[in-house]
């Protein structure tokens, strides 16, 4: 089982999950600790080959499926029935797909710095990786990664929490991780099709440069979408700008409370 950590306030609160991106872990989360206990009952998963997780026993095939399986069997361990999803980046596509397999687990999504389509730029960086992820050290592609996602002065912050997460992993793991980025863009629409029916906020940083166009598309289109930007803010909008991302967040899941509750 993934490892996992959580915080009751009480059994009678809505329980929230956070699922970290592709090198990360649920240390990254350490900005919203504080403000979230106050309200809900929090759930931090490390993903399989990452942070104090094992590594994960891959097999041909594996997916999205499977990794999202494997938070799934922490909640039903835990008897959480439904939670609200909090994700970043990659663990947005964990989310969304867990809402499309079992969408009665779940009460609303966040999805920060998400993911909802590959550009030319992010598919030519991973097309680099894919051609030298038996040559060069992982971290050094992960080191261009997050200087590429996240560049600018103010993501340094960021950048730094990343690497250093990062740094717990293995090759092997990378290697694992990256092929789940083959044939990405159509999951990536077929997920969007499935799931407009559950409510979810889009928190985006203004400076999220590789993924904020999309996902402001893809929001418009959907009816149960809500799209927030934060100024100042890259692709860890969590980290660069936590004050603004807790208050935003929280407002939109007690909104969630009060329309189940009317």
């Amino acid at each position: 089982m993934l490892y996992y950590r959580t915080y009751v306030k009480d059994e009678s609160l809505p329980w929230v999950t956070f699922v970290h991106g592709a090198g990360g872990s649920s240390a990254i989360w350490y900005k919203q600790m504080r403000a979230y206990k106050k309200y809900f009952n929090v759930l931090l998963v490390d993903l399989r080959g990452h942070g104090q997780s094992g590594k994960g026993t891959w097999e041909d095939g594996d997916h999205f499926s499977e990794v999202s399986r494997e938070i799934l069997d922490v909640l039903d361990h835990l008897h959480i029935e439904e939670s609200h999803f909090v994700g970043i980046s990659l663990g947005t596509i964990v989310i969304q797909t867990i809402a499309q397999e079992h969408p009665a687990r779940v009460a609303s999504m966040i999805l920060g710095g998400a993911i909802t389509e590959l550009n030319w730029r992010t598919r030519f960086l991973i097309a680099i990786a894919n051609a030298t992820k038996y040559i060069l050290p992982y971290m050094l592609l992960y080191r261009l990664f997050a200087w590429i996602i996240m560049p600018k002065n103010n993501h340094l912050e960021s950048r730094h929490a990343f690497v250093r997460q990062a740094a717990k992993m293995c090759q092997k793991e990378f290697i694992n991780w990256l092929s789940l980025t083959k044939s990405v863009n159509p999951y990536l629409e077929k997920l969007q099709s499935s799931i407009s029916h559950i409510p979810t906020l889009f928190i985006m940083g203004q400076e999220d440069h590789l993924f904020i166009k999309s996902v402001k598309t893809i929001a418009q289109k959907a009816k149960t979408a809500t799209f927030k930007v934060i100024k100042g803010a890259g692709h860890v909008c969590n980290i660069d700008e936590p004050d603004l991302f807790n208050q935003i967040t929280i407002e939109f899941i007690n909104r969630q409370k009060r329309r189940l509750a009317s």
